[in-house]
C-alpha cells in the first residue's frame, strides 16, 4: 500500500480541505448582473474489486480513498484486520476511480461466500443486501465500556469545527471524528456520504493504529442501525451522533454494549444506551 497522505489531522491551524475534494465553480444570482462564485465539493465513481473480483462501485469524495477502502473493507466485515489487506492499488482520474484490492485468501473465500453487491449509493448502506441476515448480522455483543466524561461533550458541535474544513468551505458533507481515551479529537473524515465518512475514519484509524479502546466515534449525520454495525465492528465502545439515532439503532446499542449518545443542539445530551430502568419503563 501507498504511505497515507494524511492520516491525523493534528496542526496548529485550521485544517485544510484535500486537494480535489473541491472545485470552484460560477454562478448567476438571479436578478443580479455580475457572475460570483464557490467551491463545491466534488464526487466520483469509485469501483472496488478484491483479487479481481467486482465488489461494489461507490460514490464518493475523491479524497482519502486508500482510508476508504481499508475502512470499507473493515467496517463491512470483509476481512477481519489490516493485516489481510496485502495491496491497494488506485487507478484512474476526474470522475472514474477503481481500486484494486488484494486480499487474504481465507478473505476472500468468505467474501465470496457473502458475495454482496453493494451499488453506489451514498444514502443507503443497505442496497443490494440479499438476505435479511446480512442487513442484520450476528456481532458479538461489546465489552461493557464506561460512559465518556460529560465534559467531553462540552462545546463538542464547536470544537469538531477544525475537523471539517470540506464542509466549512462547500458544506454538501458529512463528517466522523474520532476522540481518544484522553477526550483529545485525534482524527477526522469527511464525504458526500455519511457511510463513507464512517468508513474513511475506520481505515484512518486502522493505518494509523490508533487504539479504539475507550474512545468514541463522532458523526455529524443521521445515526441509523449501519453505523451501529461499523462501530461495533471497528471495537469502537461509544458513538456519539449529532443527529437523533432511529428506535432500532437505540435497541441494537441496547442489546450489545455499545454506548450511544445523541448531542441536541439545544439540550443536553441524551444517552440511549446502556438503558437505564426509567428508559425501559418509558
Amino acid at each position: 500500500m501507498n504511505a497515507p497522505s494524511r492520516l491525523t489531522t493534528e496542526c496548529a491551524g485550521a485544517v485544510q480541505s484535500p486537494a480535489g475534494a473541491s472545485q470552484r465553480y460560477c454562478y448567476q444570482p438571479i436578478d443580479e448582473p455580475e457572475q460570483r462564485t464557490v467551491d463545491l465539493a466534488e464526487e466520483c465513481a469509485l469501483a472496488i474489486a478484491y483479487n479481481g473480483l467486482s465488489q461494489a462501485v461507490m460514490m464518493i469524495s475523491p479524497a482519502d480513498l486508500e482510508d476508504f477502502v481499508v475502512g470499507f473493507s473493515l467496517a463491512n466485515g470483509f476481512v477481519d484486520r489490516l493485516d489481510d489487506i496485502y495491496d491497494i492499488r488506485l487507478h484512474g482520474r476526474g470522475n472514474a476511480r477503481r481500486a484494486e484490492v488484494e486480499i487474504a485468501s481465507r478473505a476472500f473465500w468468505r467474501l465470496k461466500q457473502q458475495r454482496r453487491q453493494l451499488p453506489g449509493n451514498s444514502s443507503c448502506g443497505l442496497c443490494g443486501v440479499e438476505a435479511l441476515e446480512q442487513a442484520l448480522p450476528r456481532l458479538p455483543v461489546m465489552p461493557r465500556s464506561a460512559l465518556p466524561p460529560s465534559h467531553w461533550l462540552l462545546d463538542l458541535r464547536q470544537r469538531i469545527g477544525e475537523f471539517q474544513p470540506l464542509g466549512r468551505d462547500c458544506g454538501a458533507v458529512h463528517a466522523a471524528l474520532f476522540m481518544d481515551a484522553s477526550g483529545e479529537i485525534r482524527l477526522g473524515r469527511e464525504d458526500i456520504g455519511r457511510h463513507n465518512a464512517l468508513d474513511k475514519l475506520i481505515g484512518a484509524m486502522a493505518r494509523a493504529r490508533h487504539s479504539a479502546q475507550g474512545g468514541l466515534a463522532i458523526v455529524t449525520s443521521r445515526c441509523s442501525l449501519e453505523l451501529v454495525h461499523k462501530v461495533q465492528r471497528a471495537g469502537i465502545p461509544t458513538l456519539v451522533s449529532l443527529s437523533s439515532p432511529t428506535g432500532l439503532a437505540a435497541q441494537w446499542a441496547q442489546q450489545h454494549n455499545l454506548n450511544l449518545i445523541h448531542l441536541p443542539h439545544h439540550s443536553p445530551p441524551r444517552v440511549y444506551s446502556p438503558a437505564t430502568p426509567a428508559q425501559s419503563s418509558c
